[in-house]
């Protein structure tokens, strides 16, 4: 029997970086020492406080059973008290809290349960590429908003043409940016709830890296803007700012109207996230070790990113300097792709980058560092880059 697979499927885009990693893994496997900035998988382990949450919470046969299908309350509860604290919004814990197993749920099936098939969302270029999965299975359309450096990689809503923005029924924005590492303000998310309002269409902040901000940049939430919460939601997960990616956990917070349907769908998709982890989260938000432990983590990667953008400002490669992540967004020399560029610097010096048309038409002029290596590790793939005298 032979078994097609479906056209929706064979619509899905390509992953465009299983290739990078197919050539980092072949030139590892030849025996050379490859410095990896291509990745963007934190490398930092989840902190002791929350491994000991779940070893005690796993211990408990309650776990092992069906979570409620929303997941538990007090995860919903915390979630809610979490963001009172730090951002000063306060929500429903039961109706404007979602859980998430992982962000990146959340991201992909919004088309599905809140749009019809043929329908429009604006989305940012460059931005995350899993986006564009949730255009194909929603079976919806999209159009994009360009995010230029001279406007510190913000959108500009005056450029978005009238039919566009008439269209479209949804925006996504992720500030803090992968890949560009740029910050959001209160300012700019104010004059996005004034878009939405004036367009009717809902907003999805993916606030991925919202607990990364560099130099006492305190990164505000969307849903601090006056109004945000009738225009949209938020979504945080626990992989950036508690190192926990493998854990898959993740919340959204905002419009009760977009949480039900995002609760709607995943009744008939997940039966939640394994308790005990739900149980770690909880433990995560509440600890009174979160703050000390989450600051360290800030300060650990801007200390790489001094490093790698000081070092690379010595050999003419100019950094735009991120504000927030653990990326960096550098431009490639005169007379490269972003491709052929990270080609050239795997072939010629081991070194790893993601090209930035992976992220989007808009990026490929860049690549993008991940900064998740040892400060060492950065300052010596900048020296080897600096053979090739690519820069003046």
């Amino acid at each position: 029997m032979k078994f097609d697979e479906s056209q929706m499927l064979k619509q899905l885009p390509s992953q465009f970086f299983a290739s990078l990693v197919a050539k980092v893994n072949k030139k590892i496997d030849e025996g050379n020492d490859v410095i990896n900035l291509g990745q963007g998988n934190p490398d930092q382990p989840t902190f002791d406080y929350i491994v000991s949450a779940l070893g005690e919470a796993a211990k408990d046969p309650s776990t092992h059973k069906y979570s409620p299908f929303r997941g538990l309350a007090e995860l919903k509860i915390a979630a809610a008290d979490f963001y009172e604290q730090e951002y000063g919004v306060k929500v429903d814990p039961e109706k404007e809290v979602a859980i998430l197993g992982g962000s990146k749920i959340g991201l992909v099936e919004l088309p599905w349960a809140l749009m019809n098939p043929g329908e429009s969302l604006i989305l940012p270029d460059p931005g995350y590429p899993d986006y564009l999965s949730g255009v194909v299975l929603g079976k919806v359309k999209y159009d994009t908003v360009p995010l230029r450096r001279e406007n510190n990689f913000l959108p500009d809503y005056n450029e978005i043409p009238e039919e566009v923005a008439r269209r479209a029924k949804f925006i996504y924005l992720n500030y803090p940016n992968n890949p560009t590492g740029a910050v959001a303000t209160k300012e700019f998310y104010q004059k996005t709830v004034a878009f939405a309002q004036k367009y009717d269409i809902g907003v999805v902040s993916d606030f991925a890296y919202g607990a990364l901000g560099f130099d006492n940049y305190k990164n505000p939430s969307f849903l601090e803007a006056e109004g945000a919460k009738d225009v949209g939601i938020e979504i945080y997960t626990f992989s950036k700012t508690f190192n926990m990616a493998g854990w898959r956990l993740a919340f959204a917070i905002g419009n009760a109207e977009i949480i039900e349907a995002l609760n709607l769908i995943q009744d008939h998709l997940f039966v939640s996230v394994f308790p005990a982890i739900q149980r770690a989260g909880i433990e995560a938000l509440r600890s009174k070790q979160r703050s000390e432990e989450v600051d360290a983590l800030e300060a650990h990667y801007q200390q790489r990113r001094d490093a790698f953008i000081s070092e690379a400002a010595k050999i003419g490669w100019n950094a735009f300097v991120p504000g927030g992540t653990f990326y960096a967004w550098m431009p490639v020399p005169e007379g490269y792709t972003s491709e052929s560029f990270a080609d050239f610097l795997l072939d010629k010096v081991n070194v790893a980058v993601a090209p930035g048309k992976g992220f989007g038409s808009m990026g490929d002029g860049y690549v993008r560092i991940g900064l998740l290596v040892s400060p060492e590790r950065l300052i010596e793939a900048v020296k080897r880059i600096s053979e090739l005298h690519l820069f003046k």
